[in-house]
C-alpha cells in the first residue's frame, strides 16, 4: 500500500513535500472533476458542464503528469489554482449561483492554494479568492439573468445536496494528504535528529528546546583509530577512501546498536563510544568489552579478504576505560551529544598506548570484569599526561562462558547470564 501510494504521489526520500503535495491535490481533483461529468446528466444545460469537468479534469491530470514523470510542479502552481479557479466561477454561472451551492468549493480550493503556497505571496492569494467571491456574489445580485437557474425545487436540492457532500469528501481527501505527508515528514526530521542525538536526549531537546547535562558517576567510554591509516590512505583515490572508511564505520555503528553503547562521534579514523550513557545499566562494562571484541574481529576479517587481493589494510587499537563523565548537548548550530571528564582522556590514552588487533583496558575495567574475560596484564605503560598506569589486554571468554569451538565468541550460560544482568 505503501509503496503503491509512494508510486503515485512520490517517494519522501526523493521528493520534497509540496512536490508530494501537488502531485496528490492534483491527481485527486482531476479524477473528481472526471467523476463530476457522470453527475451533471440529470441538469438542463448539461452538454456545457459535461465539457467544463471533462476538459477542467483532464488539464488537472495532465498537470499531475508533468508533476510526477516530468518533475515540472512549481511553475504549475497559478496554472492549477487559476484552473480550479476559472472551473469554479464558470459553475456559479452555469449552475445554480450561490443557491446551487457552488460557493462551498471555494472553501476546500482556498485550502489547496495554501497548501500549495510554498514561496508564492501569500497576500496575492487571499486578495484573487476574496476579489473572486465577492465578485460573484455581486454580479448575481445585480444581474440575476446571467446565473443559469433549475427548474424545479427538486434538482436545486439534489444539486446542493451532492455539492455539499462532494465539499466534505473533498476536504476530507485534503486534509488526510496533508495529516498523511506532515506525518512522513515529521518521521524523516525525528529519524534524521536520532541519528544525531540518542532517542531519551532528542525527546528531551524537542521538550525544553535544551539539555541539561548530567552526571554519570560511572560509565564506559571506547575509543579506535587505526594505525598506519595516513600511509595505507595515500595509495587510495579520496572516492575509494571514503568508502572503505563509511563500510567500516556503518560496521561499528551495528556492533554499537547490537551492544547498547552509544556511539559519539568520529574524527578522521578515529571512533568514540559510550556505555551505560545516557540511560545507566548495570553491563556498561561488558558492553564495551564485546563491542570492542566486534570490532577487532570484522577489521580482522575484512584485513584477510583484503590480503587475498593483494591489498593493504587497517588495524585498529582500542582502548577502554571506566569511571565518572559528564554527558550533555552543546551549541545550538550542527549540535551534538558529547561527553567530558578525565574518564574520557585515560580512554583517549589507552587507545593511544594500545596494541593493534587487541582490546587495551584499563585496570578499573579490568576489576569489573575479570571475572568473565581473560585478561593479560600489560604492567605499567606510561601514557602521555597520565604517566605510567596498569593496563591489560582482552583475550577472550573465561572458560565457564566461553563457547568450546571459539574462546571469542560466548556461550549459552554468558548470553543467559548477561541477559540477566540487564534487568537490574
Amino acid at each position: 500500500m505503501i509503496k503503491f501510494a509512494y508510486l503515485l504521489f512520490g517517494n519522501p526520500k526523493y521528493h520534497s513535500l509540496e512536490h508530494r503535495l501537488f502531485n496528490s491535490v492534483a491527481l485527486v481533483n482531476g479524477s473528481l472533476n472526471i467523476i463530476g461529468v457522470f453527475g451533471v446528466y440529470y441538469l438542463e444545460n448539461f452538454l456545457i458542464l459535461f465539457v467544463l469537468n471533462l476538459v477542467s479534469g483532464s488539464l488537472m491530470l495532465f498537470m499531475y503528469f508533468l508533476s510526477r514523470v516530468k518533475n515540472i510542479y512549481y511553475v504549475l502552481y497559478w496554472p492549477f489554482n487559476l484552473t480550479i479557479l476559472f472551473y469554479l466561477c464558470a459553475m456559479w454561472f452555469m449552475n445554480g449561483g450561490s443557491v446551487g451551492g457552488n460557493h462551498y468549493y471555494f472553501i476546500p480550493a482556498l485550502v489547496i492554494a495554501l497548501i500549495l503556497i510554498r514561496n508564492h505571496n501569500i497576500y496575492l492569494v487571499y486578495l484573487i479568492y476574496i476579489v473572486s467571491s465577492a465578485s460573484l456574489f455581486y454580479v448575481e445580485y445585480t444581474h440575476k439573468d446571467l446565473i443559469v437557474g433549475y427548474s424545479n425545487e427538486m434538482d436545486r436540492y439534489m444539486d446542493v445536496g451532492g455539492n455539499y457532500i462532494f465539499v466534505q469528501i473533498l476536504t476530507g481527501i485534503l486534509i488526510f494528504i496533508l495529516s498523511r505527508n506532515l506525518n512522513i515528514e515529521r518521521k524523516k526530521s525525528d529519524e534524521l535528529l536520532l541519528n544525531i542525538l540518542p532517542k531519551f536526549i532528542a525527546d528531551e531537546l524537542k521538550q525544553n528546546d535544551f539539555v541539561v547535562p548530567k552526571r554519570f558517576e560511572i560509565a564506559s567510554v571506547l575509543f579506535c583509530d587505526m594505525a598506519s591509516f595516513t600511509s595505507i590512505a595515500e595509495a587510495m583515490d579520496p572516492e575509494t577512501l571514503v568508502g572503505e572508511l563509511d563500510k567500516i564505520f556503518k560496521r561499528f555503528d551495528e556492533t554499537c546498536k547490537k551492544y547498547r553503547m552509544e556511539k559519539i562521534k568520529t574524527i578522521g579514523d578515529a571512533y568514540m563510544a559510550v556505555g551505560g550513557v545516557p540511560i545507566e545499566n548495570k553491563t556498561f562494562a561488558l558492553d564495551a568489552i564485546l563491542c570492542g571484541l566486534g570490532f577487532q574481529s570484522f577489521m580482522l576479517e575484512e584485513k584477510e579478504l583484503h590480503s587475498l587481493r593483494g591489498r593493504e589494510f587497517w588495524q585498529i587499537r582500542l582502548g577502554i576505560h571506566v569511571g565518572p563523565l559528564v554527558a550533555g548537548v552543546v551549541g545550538s548550530n550542527k549540535f551534538a551529544y558529547d561527553v567530558w571528564g578525565d574518564t574520557v582522556n585515560t580512554a583517549s590514552r589507552l587507545e593511544s598506548s594500545g596494541i593493534v588487533g587487541e582490546v587495551n583496558i584499563s585496570h578499573d575495567t579490568y576489576e569489573l570484569v575479570k571475572d568473565v574475560f581473560i585478561c593479560e596484564p600489560r604492567g605499567l605503560v606510561s601514557a602521555k599526561g597520565k604517566g605510567d598506569i596498569p593496563m591489560y589486554l582482552v583475550k577472550g571468554f573465561m572458560p565457564k562462558y566461553a563457547d568450546p569451538l571459539n574462546l571469542l565468541k560466548p556461550n549459552a550460560q554468558f548470553r543467559h547470564m548477561y541477559s540477566a544482568d540487564l534487568l537490574l
